[in-house]
């Protein structure tokens, strides 16, 4: 299993749905899946039952999505938050974090109304607070982290595709020297 970690509109699902096919496995993201079993979307659960609840319905479907072999997985932004969900991340996939700056993010995610936590005044200090936060958590749990700035899609799904050659150990989930 390849897991995609990063924050919010790192690229996860644009380079997980690439690498999936390039790898011929299917593709999966758990905000998706998530939101199927919800039978709502991400933000009105968020509304209704708050971040807590969300987190819980988080940690069982990660659990359930990383017994899957041969599968590429996007997670959401959020998904490393508890410490459960970040060992089996680590040890049941190579995890691969797409570190974005919150300037990049801010860019790219400006008029984004679909994601709850930056529904706020001030995105950009919001994004700002979740990378101060989660940046160590995804470094954490991530076998590679993968600078995505200035980097076209086809770049990216390039270094990375590289980067899961030169490193076999870590495709196979053993510890590597080359995690960072």
């Amino acid at each position: 299993m390849i897991v995609f970690v990063g924050l919010p509109g790192s690229g996860k699902s644009s380079v997980g749905k690439v690498i999936a096919r390039r790898l011929d496995m299917p593709w999966v993201d758990s905000d998706h899946e998530i939101e199927r079993e919800l039978g709502c979307t991400i933000r009105e659960y968020f509304e209704a039952k708050g971040e807590h609840a969300f987190r819980d319905q988080e940690e069982a479907a990660l659990d359930t999505l990383t017994q899957r072999v041969d599968t590429v997985l996007s997670t959401g932004g959020g998904a490393v938050l508890r410490s459960v969900n970040r060992q089996r991340l680590r040890d049941r996939g190579t995890v691969i974090y797409l570190r974005s700056s919150p300037e990049a993010l801010f860019r790219r995610l400006r008029h984004d109304t679909k994601r709850p936590l930056l529904q706020v005044a001030d995105p950009l200090k919001r994004l700002r607070a979740l990378y101060a936060e989660r940046d160590p958590l995804y470094r954490e749990c991530a076998h590679f982290v993968i600078d995505t700035h200035g980097s076209s899609l086809s770049m990216l799904v390039n270094r990375i595709m590289m980067q899961l050659e030169l490193a076999p150990e870590a495709a196979a989930n053993r510890p590597s020297e080359s995690s960072a």
